[in-house]
């Protein structure tokens, strides 16, 4: 049961980190995207640069999280599950806060 739980705690932590790794990538493509406009550009690269410390919070939570479930212990694995997954939820509100600020609509 213990091997069990701990599968299923890595997949969660695992999904958690590539949400939070998805929310990174976001941010340097919109300010790449940003510098090559120039000064026009300058409110998103400023928004992108008051972004990175969640991003980078939120990867490395969920990467403690994915680390955790490597061990034998339950206990220790719903730690990881709860970081990861925890982590993930929230990156995943800040990716859908920062393409709702800058979606281009038609």
């Amino acid at each position: 049961m213990g091997a069990v739980f701990g599968i299923v705690a890595a997949v969660i932590a695992l999904v958690g980190l590539v949400v939070a790794l998805g929310h990174v990538g976001y941010l340097a493509l919109l300010g790449n995207a940003a510098k090559k406009k120039g000064l026009s550009g300058g409110t998103t690269t400023d928004y992108v640069n008051s972004r990175w410390k969640v991003a980078g919070g939120t990867a490395g939570v969920a990467l403690l999280g994915l680390l955790l479930t490597a061990g034998n212990s339950v206990p220790i694995d719903l730690v990881g599950l709860l970081l990861g997954g925890g982590a993930g939820i929230y990156a995943k509100q800040a990716l859908d806060s920062t393409r709702s600020r800058f979606r281009a609509l038609p």
